[in-house]
């Protein structure tokens, strides 16, 4: 089923109806993830891409109240880009015409709890593990590890360093300057369910066409 969602301001705007119906408590599509509602789904034609956390209370499709074939979802602990996150988001964009890359973090992150940690007790962590927290780290000492708020602070900061690397993507900055493509950066609220977009302290590129 072919996207009708032709600009970046229609896609975030889309994607932001849907996080007030789930808040709402009126979801049109309720989650279904039936067998039925994936095969009436057809060839997929995504407006949106959104990069998010694997915390387990943040279900991506569940919170912006979206059905098969209308996003497509990245999810890494703390959204931490590397190669393989770039190049998906780069197919999508380029091959599959999206207009909207959203990167949502989410309050009591444990990823960027466990960074703040790390960061204040010196105690680095093993395994891959530590390069997840490597690519937070600059967050956290961008607000100041010894800030009380360090956390809050960090989870905001991260979010925005995220936006800000992917306007810059190569591959990825040319349909950003034209307009064809926006960036953004949001945050889910766990006790309430609803998204709020996080303006960007310095930005690049247009406001979405």
């Amino acid at each position: 089923m072919p996207s009708t969602v032709r600009t970046p301001r229609a896609a975030l705007a889309e994607l932001l109806a849907g996080n007030r119906r789930f808040v709402s408590g009126q979801p049109v599509h309720g989650h279904d993830v039936t067998a039925a509602a994936a095969v009436a789904s057809g060839d997929q034609q995504p407006y949106a891409v959104v990069l998010g956390c694997i915390d387990s209370r943040v279900p991506l499709e569940a919170i912006f109240d979206q059905t098969f074939g209308s996003i497509c979802v990245i999810r890494t602990g703390g959204h931490v880009l590397d190669r393989a996150v770039r190049g998906s988001i780069e197919y999508v964009v380029e091959q599959l015409g999206v207009r909207l890359v959203m990167v949502l973090g989410h309050e009591r992150c444990g990823a960027v709890g466990s960074t703040v940690e790390t960061l204040r007790t010196g105690r680095r962590p093993g395994g891959d593990l530590a390069y997840v927290v490597d690519r937070i780290a600059p967050a956290v000492a961008d607000v100041g590890v010894d800030d009380p708020d360090a956390h809050p602070l960090a989870i905001r900061r991260h979010v925005r360093r995220t936006v800000a690397a992917l306007r810059g993507d190569d591959r990825l900055a040319g349909p950003v300057d034209a307009g064809e493509l926006a960036v953004e950066g949001a945050l889910y609220d766990l006790a309430t369910g609803e998204v709020t977009l996080l303006p960007q302290e310095q930005t690049r590129n247009r406001p979405p066409g």
